[in-house]
């Protein structure tokens, strides 16, 4: 095959749009070329240099290895405090974005059902997950992946009002999140299509058991386990004409593409 020359482009007309989890895949490299790499190469210098200050001092030149070693130890131990908190920042990146993905390929299987699925829609200094778009209405999706307790009930508790994780609050309200990334939305297709969509939120946390207590005082929020998605939406009245599930689909993928 020849390759390409000025004379050739791309038969792509548009970029590709963005995968589940592709934000917190691309923190992920970010830190691994940015701040992990950085921390090793000073490391590695002053090890140089400590290496460098034993051969004078085996070759007797006036050497200063036992500074050079202080300092050297002291800038080993910074690096070493700053890579074990990147590792763990990079543990839990990893954790959240292999959420995103299981989700988003979840989501893919109700293309069967009429619903389109987009992924990491970009905003400002945010991203939505994935929305729905189908007989039902339009949905934003936010995926919450923690890891399961050792010991206690690995369960969700939903009040209504607010959401507990195995006995603890959140350090982000994750239906505030769910609310003002519907907002968002909303106002983008709006700006975008000159139409007032209906946006709803919905918040799933996989591989967790949801407990609801009490009903929710916003009831355009859901909170589940993606397994019970599905049925949930079934039983929603089908009001989503096609040619607007059409329309918004259009412009929210225009507007991916052009965020690429």
């Amino acid at each position: 095959m020849k390759p390409p020359t000025s004379d050739t482009r791309s038969p792509l007309t548009a970029p590709p749009l963005r995968n589940p989890g592709q934000s917190l895949d691309e923190e992920i490299h970010r830190l691994l070329d940015e701040d992990v790499s950085g921390y090793l190469m000073i490391a590695a210098a002053f090890l140089l240099i400590t290496l460098l200050e034993w051969l004078r001092w085996w070759q007797n030149h006036p050497p200063q290895p036992l500074l050079y070693t202080a300092i050297t130890v002291a800038v080993i131990g910074y690096v070493a405090r700053k890579l074990f908190v990147l590792r763990r920042k990079l543990r839990q990146l990893r954790l959240a974005r292999d959420g995103e993905r299981a989700v988003g390929q979840y989501l893919e299987t109700l293309r069967a059902c009429g619903y389109r699925v987009l992924h990491d829609l970009i905003g400002d200094k945010f991203n939505v997950d994935h929305v729905l778009i189908g007989r039902a209405g339009i949905f934003t999706v936010e995926t919450k992946t923690y890891h399961k307790p050792a010991r206690g009930k690995p369960e969700i508790v939903y009040d209504g009002e607010r959401i507990t994780v195995a006995g603890h609050v959140p350090d982000r309200d994750p239906i505030a999140q769910g609310k003002a990334q519907a907002r968002w939305l909303q106002n983008l297709l709006q700006e975008s299509t000159g139409r007032r969509f209906a946006v709803r939120a919905v918040v799933l946390y996989p591989g967790w058991f949801i407990k609801i207590t009490a009903k929710p005082h916003d009831e355009t929020v859901w909170v589940l386990n993606p397994k019970a998605l599905p049925a949930f939406l079934e039983h929603q009245p089908a009001q989503f004409p096609e040619t607007d599930a059409q329309l918004a689909t259009y412009h929210l993928s225009r507007f991916a593409r052009a965020a690429t």
